[in-house]
């Protein structure tokens, strides 16, 4: 299967890197306003397909789309100084437009998977530029906070985080909703699983693992200033269940009908993904707390969306 990554930067090339060592795609094109730069980045990691999966890496214009089955859209502009969250959304709506054009002419049939932030709405705008069904235009969500809060519970339970089944639901932010009271080590509820384990999930416990999965990119962001390999093998992830139409289930973002109340909101739900796409979506058990943080998410990304556009 062909993929199309639009930017080279580091999310984007982390997650070329990630296809080529996953054997997620049988070719990869990057795309970038910067050609020496995407041109680096495919040569770069072409060099590590012989340790890895056959797949072709180089990077073109928009025309070396034709043919692809997804499209990644990594591409954004940065935060001005002094310049309002509002204003930074505009912009990168205005990006979108011009570069989901573009990929429609080249690649009519691709679906979008959508990884530039703030990703729920960016998810929304992309939906609406491009006119596609909502079940087609997929954001990243919060596969990689997920995928945070399971590492984080393996380590305390003393179990590979594989077999640690748990979601983040709801804005890929601060709003996020750890989905605790769904959450299952191999088949047993968590706080039963933690008990017969000895170790148990306190309060205390509990609040450091929502704190380290909550403010887990603003850690990495202060040390090294930005994150790329957690999110760059979560879209390679997804990319991966679209291929081979694993029917998996990941938390990811997509256009929600409904949801507590809430119409029409991009935000991350469990989903079943296949080669359609986004083919259902799962609402966990929710205890009274996390359905009202959820509403609360939910409209806080609907009433972003709503200012947008």
């Amino acid at each position: 299967m062909k993929a199309g990554i639009i930017g080279a930067g580091m999310v984007g090339s982390a997650a070329a890197y990630a296809l080529a060592l996953r054997g997620g795609a049988s070719e990869v094109v990057l795309v970038d306003r910067n050609a020496a730069l995407a041109r680096a980045q495919a040569e770069d990691i072409a060099h590590a397909v012989p340790f890895a999966h056959p797949c072709q890496i180089h990077a073109g214009d928009y025309d070396a789309l034709a043919g692809a089955a997804v499209v990644i859209l990594a591409a954004g502009v940065a935060q001005k100084p002094g310049e309002s969250r509002l204003s930074l959304l505009a912009r990168n709506a205005q990006v979108f437009a011009e570069v989901i054009g573009a990929v429609r002419d080249a690649a009519p049939d691709a679906l979008l998977l959508v990884a530039t932030n703030p990703v729920d709405v960016m998810t929304d705008v992309a939906r609406r530029v491009s006119g596609l069904p909502a079940a087609r235009v997929i954001g990243s969500g919060t596969i990689l906070d997920s995928a945070r809060f399971r590492a984080l519970l393996g380590d305390h339970l003393g179990i590979a985080a594989q077999s640690v089944h748990a979601y983040v639901l709801g804005e890929h932010g601060d709003s996020e909703v750890l989905g605790w009271s769904s959450a299952r080590a191999g088949a047993v509820p968590l706080a039963g699983f933690a008990d017969q384990m000895g170790a148990p999930l306190i309060a205390d416990m509990r609040a450091r693992i929502d704190d380290a999965v909550r403010r887990a990119a603003y850690r990495i962001i202060e040390g090294k200033g930005a994150t790329w390999y957690g999110i760059g093998a979560g879209l390679a992830r997804i990319v991966q269940a679209i291929r081979d139409d694993q029917r998996a289930v990941l938390s990811v973002s997509a256009t929600t009908p409904e949801i507590q109340g809430v119409a029409d909101v991009a935000l991350s739900l469990p989903r079943v993904i296949g080669r359609a796409g986004v083919i259902a979506t799962l609402l966990p058990d929710l205890d009274a707390d996390e359905a009202t943080a959820l509403r609360a998410s939910a409209e806080l990304l609907a009433e972003t969306a709503a200012q947008l556009r």
